[in-house]
């Protein structure tokens, strides 16, 4: 098979030895994957993929067809269209991983889209609802509002009936932003636009003074992404006054057990809402395979709204 590969943190396309799905593994023709920041990270050796993954072939999320089947794999046929989150290997024309990592892919999706959906929307739902208890009515702040996850997190604080303010530097991103569902504003002053119930925290630590100065009584701040900065100062009098949460997640590094539990909940909670069109997937651009270091400087440019997926013919 053909796949990406980090050769000297650059990227290649080469050759490799087709995987062969073992008991209980689903092996899938992939015909698209979705760029993340991960991936840009594990090129530059920052981040490397769990044990038991490529550590040369990159790349988190991917949708395809299935093509063969390990033992044991009772969930999908050979021919189901599926996607899902797995620790490294789906920029390549063949990925494997375990049945329960897989979810089918909603029949309104084309393959970007279901290619661009797994990673942004599994950790959109599970920092606002499983970690932060999102509900309607509160008042959501999304720091990045026109990337990947901060277009998921909105759509899906929209649907729940969430009250939703977003930053998003680039003016000429705004409008689109904003026909998501979100109040959008520039990043300077946000905290004047609040008290918010629950910050998602997208861009970086130069925001927790603020976030904090923003938010309500008994608020939660959600660290996803810190992409222009890692480190700042805590109040820790302001905190304990506003009963604050501080909290952060990632999604590589989780065992088997915690992603398969979070995409059984993706598809009962959340893909039902693909179907009916009340969500989708917004696609910045998309890449042939071939063209895999092309896409990831487009990625790395900045200034997209949605995703960067690679498609492979």
């Amino acid at each position: 098979m053909r796949a990406v590969t980090i050769r000297d943190e650059e990227l290649v396309v080469e050759e490799h030895p087709d995987p062969v799905p073992g008991k209980g593994e689903v092996l899938v023709r992939v015909r698209a994957a979705g760029l993340n920041g991960a991936d840009m990270h594990q090129r530059r050796g920052l981040y490397p993929a769990p044990p038991g993954w490529p550590q040369d072939i990159p790349g988190m999320e991917l949708a395809g067809e299935v093509a063969a089947l390990g033992e044991g794999v009772e969930r999908f046929a050979e021919g189901d269209r599926v996607m899902a989150i797995i620790g490294g290997g789906a920029q390549a024309e063949l990925a494997v991983a375990h049945e329960r990592l897989f979810m089918p892919v909603p029949e309104p999706l084309d393959w970007p889209a279901a290619g661009g959906l797994a990673e942004v929307f599994v950790t959109a739902h599970d920092a606002l609802f499983t970690q932060a208890g999102l509900g309607p009515g509160d008042r959501l702040l999304v720091h990045g509002g026109a990337g990947g996850v901060g277009t998921a997190a909105i759509q899906l604080a929209r649907a729940t009936g969430a009250r939703v303010t977003a930053t998003v530097r680039r003016e000429e991103l705004r409008d689109a932003v904003s026909q998501l569902g979100a109040e959008v504003i520039a990043p300077e002053g946000f905290a004047e636009h609040g008290p918010f119930d629950l910050i998602l925290e997208l861009v970086g630590a130069g925001n927790l003074p603020e976030n904090l100065a923003s938010l309500a009584t008994d608020g939660r701040i959600a660290v996803i992404g810190v992409g222009a900065g890692a480190k700042g100062e805590l109040n820790m009098l302001a905190l304990m006054g506003k009963r604050a949460r501080v909290f952060g997640s990632t999604m590589r590094l989780r065992p088997l057990e915690d992603k398969a539990l979070l995409a059984r909940r993706l598809e009962q909670q959340v893909l039902p809402l693909f179907d009916s069109g009340e969500l989708r997937v917004p696609i910045a651009a998309t890449f042939p395979l071939e063209q895999a270091a092309a896409a990831y400087e487009r990625f790395e440019a900045g200034g997209k709204l949605g995703k960067i997926v690679l498609v492979v013919q």
